[in-house]
């Protein structure tokens, strides 16, 4: 019997919290140098996460996840989606009085490295559709390390990052309870490679060689599943 609560989700908001709390100890420790380091450290963990999630592209789909891509982009543009995001986090900062300037930029990028990923999106769906918690529970503690490390730099954003975390991976376990045969193993490899193109270009950031705006391209993700659902309607119609 499956709980009602998205439990994994629960936990993982738990060693976010924590393993912020651990780095915002830590933050006057680190020096520049220090911080620096650990930013290259996660940028090429985050790179070799990306590749990996990159390569579960099935064969056959690679216009779509480029067409996804392009047409989320896009979307995400014209919407003004990076300027949500950043309105949103710097409403969060003004409600607790904060004044750091990185604020912003944690919150973000946490809450992106943490649910853009295909352990959030697979992790979430076996939850709500087998009740099954291992993968979102090994997920929580590899992100409750990054946490430490991301909250020693941005500061207190990345501990709030648990908020639309929350939001977007509970809902996600919700929506697969209720609709277990939408997300068929194709559909999630897909979302799980179109998610690590937007991880790739967080690694890109962090490394500071680019400026990827990721928050733009977030609606690639619904646009690569919307795809994945029309190709067999548009194939058999012009076959």
């Amino acid at each position: 019997m499956t709980s009602r609560l998205p439990l994994g989700t629960l936990f993982n908001v738990l060693t976010v919290i924590v393993g912020s709390m651990i780095g915002l100890l830590l933050q006057h420790v680190f020096t520049p140098n220090m911080q620096e380091i650990v930013f290259q450290a996660v940028g090429l963990g985050t790179v070799l996460i990306a590749l990996k999630m990159m390569w579960r592209l099935p064969e056959g789909k690679m216009l779509i996840f480029l067409f996804a891509l392009i047409l989320g982009g896009l979307t995400g543009e014209i919407i003004g989606l990076e300027t949500f995001f950043e309105n949103i986090s710097n409403y969060v900062k003004s409600l607790i009085g904060n004044r750091d300037s990185s604020f912003s930029e944690g919150l973000i990028t946490a809450f992106l490295l943490y649910c853009v990923g295909s352990m959030t999106i697979v992790g979430s769906i076996e939850e709500g559709i087998s009740g099954k918690k291992d993968l979102l529970v090994v997920k929580s503690v590899l992100d409750g390390f990054s946490s430490i490390a991301l909250a020693s730099t941005y500061g207190v954003g990345v501990a709030f990052s648990v908020i639309p975390l929350f939001i977007f991976q509970g809902s996600l376990t919700v929506l697969a309870k209720r609709g277990k045969h939408f997300f068929d193993p194709v559909t999630v490899d897909v979302i799980s490679a179109i998610g690590g193109a937007l991880i790739f270009g967080i690694a890109i950031n962090l490394l500071k060689i680019g400026d990827i705006r990721v928050e733009n391209l977030l609606p690639a993700l619904v646009v690569g599943v919307v795809m994945v659902k029309v190709s067999p309607w548009v194939k058999g119609k012009i076959g």
